[in-house]
């Protein structure tokens, strides 16, 4: 008989942002998952294989394997943990702070993230012949055009705490951190958005966040 204490399972690779967000979850709700590396470069990129493709049909990461369960999508899979493991909490106590961290998280995750993927900086180069400049350039403008927005939800708003809201990490903090790593990355100057880089710093002073850091993965380099 299986034990019910096996631990989790989750298919990471150190820069993806999507699993970063997942990898500050778990360290939030202390909660421990055998890391399985899938390499998004190598061999032609191992998230193609069947092997993983049995597990996520999408052929991306993060995946979540929990009492043989298997979980996608970053959001879903941290849902799920804020569900089955509810402290400490990732969500508000009330409807419309839930509203609001869920509408943070989404700026980032479904409208900053999905159009600077890999995929996408790779298809605009084979299928529009666009050059790493302009792939920059691309990349470059929706991280800034959402931090715009991003800036003015955060300093606009009476609920933003020494987080993205109020005075515990939250959902929304788990996306900021990791798009503020790309916006670097990408040299992007984060000198017009004070708030997005306090939140960050601030964030940067838990263990939970800084143990997640892509450099601080055992499949970085």
């Amino acid at each position: 008989m299986e034990p019910q204490n096996k631990a989790m399972e989750l298919y990471t690779y150190f820069r993806s942002s999507a699993a970063y967000r997942v990898r500050i979850a778990l360290n939030l709700k202390g909660l421990r998952a055998d890391y399985r590396y899938v390499h998004l470069v190598k061999d032609g990129g191992q998230q193609h294989t069947l092997e993983y493709k049995a597990i996520n049909p999408q052929g991306l990461v993060p995946a979540l394997v929990d009492q043989g369960h298997v979980l996608t999508q970053s959001l879903a899979i941290i849902e799920y943990l804020e569900e089955t493991h509810p402290q400490p909490p990732l969500l508000p106590k009330d409807a419309s702070g839930r509203a609001r961290v869920r509408a943070l998280a989404q700026l980032i995750a479904c409208d900053i993230h999905p159009v600077n993927n890999q995929r996408i900086l790779k298809y605009l180069e084979k299928e529009f012949g666009a050059d790493e400049a302009a792939r920059n350039r691309w990349y470059r403008h929706w991280i800034i055009e959402g931090f715009n927005a991003l800036e003015k939800l955060l300093s606009g708003n009476p609920a933003t705490g020494k987080f993205c809201h109020g005075e515990q990490p939250t959902l929304a903090d788990i996306c900021l951190v990791p798009q503020v790593f790309n916006a670097r990355r990408f040299e992007i100057d984060l000198a017009p958005f004070p708030a997005i880089r306090r939140i960050h710093d601030h964030c940067l002073t838990l263990k939970a966040f800084t143990d997640a850091t892509p450099e601080k993965q055992a499949d970085a380099g």
